[in-house]
């Protein structure tokens, strides 16, 4: 999709919530392309920090109301926006399904398939499409397949459709496995490897050709987001990433995770959609706003070497604040089409 007439092509960036790094790399990507646009997001929250850094912000329903595509259509219309990425994992089936109506306002997605959003939100669908890309992954089972009192302890469980770690516990016994799958909801198992645990930036265009793949050792989390993170590279882990953007297939950035066992890549999960810890993949050299800008605007740009990157580069993060006066705040409530 080339730029309109008036030189102009908009972003749109759904529960944009704390990523502030994100809407600013972003926007800088904007200025080193020369590419005339604006940078909105969207959150349910007047409070959400990244709203304060997007060129223009709007609040609209939560993601099971029924108002909440409406008024992303209104949005869309009104900002004549070109492209949307999703940052939370149920944005992601939400825009998939709802396709059509967008692009028929011109709009086009940095979203995976409706089916493709399926098989990434249910854990078990996409250990079967890791099968499928002969692709490693830790053996693993439901409830009713393991036997509690011959089980090889320690265990690892967590919901089939879960995402931001929550509900996910190493299970140490056949009494704490009886307890947590009673406790999680709908979940799976897998054999607990102790790590440590790769996350991979599969950066893509909007027609799934693979760009770039930057890879990071998490060192530390918070609330299922990298707090702290240094890059590395793996050949073998690079290859499963292009596999599985082939198979799934990729639109737009990817998220890949996966955990090493003796120096072998057990893969885990996919988040269709940019991670929280991209930043550290711009910093090590590969401007994955930028590339994928370029390319859904119909722009030249150059293609780093599969890792060619900075290896060995940290990322530690910190908190910042923003303050609000009430009636900022309410002017902030009040963004809504």
């Amino acid at each position: 999709m080339a730029p309109r007439r008036d030189n102009t092509f908009n972003t749109l960036f759904t529960s944009v919530g704390r990523r502030v790094e994100l809407v600013r790399a972003f926007q800088h990507a904007y200025q080193t392309l020369g590419l005339r646009g604006d940078v909105i997001g969207i959150d349910i929250d007047p409070l959400a920090p990244a709203l304060r850094v997007a060129n223009r912000s709007y609040i609209v329903p939560r993601l099971e109301s029924a108002e909440y595509v409406p008024a992303l259509l209104r949005i869309c219309r009104e900002e004549r926006i070109d492209l949307i990425f999703p940052l939370i994992d149920p944005d992601v089936p939400i825009l998939a399904k709802n396709r059509p109506a967008l692009e028929a306002l011109g709009v086009r997605l940095a979203v995976v398939s409706e089916e493709a959003a399926a098989t990434v939100a249910d854990k078990w669908n996409t250990l079967a499409l890791f099968e499928s890309a002969n692709v490693p992954r830790p053996r693993s089972w439901l409830p009713g397949e393991l036997d509690p009192e011959r089980a090889e302890y320690p265990l690892f469980i967590k919901p089939r459709c879960g995402s931001a770690a929550k509900h996910t516990f190493k299970v140490g016994n056949a009494r704490e496995l009886a307890f947590f799958v009673d406790y999680v909801p709908n979940p799976i198992l897998q054999e607990y490897v102790a790590g440590p645990e790769i996350t991979s930036d599969v950066v893509c265009d909007l027609r799934g050709q693979v760009l770039a793949v930057v890879s990071r050792k998490r060192l530390e989390v918070r609330s299922g987001e990298v707090a702290k993170g240094v890059t590395v590279y793996h050949s073998a882990i690079a290859a499963a990433c292009i596999r599985l953007a082939e198979a799934l297939p990729a639109i737009g950035p990817i998220t890949v995770q996966c955990l090493m066992r003796e120096g072998v890549p057990l893969f885990t999960e996919i988040n269709a959609r940019l991670s929280g810890g991209f930043p550290l993949g711009i910093q090590a050299g590969v401007d994955s706003p930028r590339l994928v800008l370029a390319r859904a605007a119909g722009l030249d740009v150059d293609l780093p070497p599969l890792g060619a990157y900075q290896l060995g580069l940290y990322l530690t993060r910190f908190d910042a604040s923003f303050f609000l006066t009430e009636a900022e705040r309410e002017q902030m409530a009040g963004r809504r089409l």
